[in-house]
């Protein structure tokens, strides 16, 4: 019921039940199959006609980044390696309701372009995102 009414329930919810869900075609977790699974890049394009609301407590536009930060890590086809590794490594300060302003997420992304590690980015973020959007 969800997934056939996907602009009617919160994203977390449809993010659930997709995982929930067997996809006919390629009998992976419905909107995480190769790309190419027509059923799957259907699907998850779909996810972004769910209801989006930003949690209490945290800066507007957290919940669309979180949101965009697991589709990413959810389905990275097409995506970077580096650019899916930050996506993932900055969703648990997302979580926690931070949020980075535009120079705070370059200088994240500078971290790796530069060659660092995967533990200097996660220490970058956790650092520089703590106090919320500089720009």
């Amino acid at each position: 019921m969800v997934v056939d009414e996907v602009d009617r329930h919160p994203w977390r919810f449809v993010d659930a039940a997709y995982d929930r869900l067997t996809c006919a075609e390629c009998g992976g977790a419905l909107s995480r199959g190769p790309a190419g699974c027509s059923a799957c890049d259907r699907a998850h394009g779909y996810r972004y006609a769910a209801i989006e609301v930003d949690r209490p407590g945290v800066p507007p536009g957290n919940e669309h980044a979180l949101r965009v930060n697991v589709s990413v890590v959810r389905r990275p086809y097409g995506i970077s390696a580096k650019e899916v590794l930050g996506r993932r490594l900055s969703l648990p300060i997302l979580l926690d309701g931070h949020l980075p302003g535009t120079a705070q997420a370059q200088a994240a992304r500078a971290v790796l372009d530069k060659g660092g590690t995967a533990a200097e980015y996660a220490e970058f973020v956790h650092r520089e995102w703590r106090g919320g959007p500089s720009a």
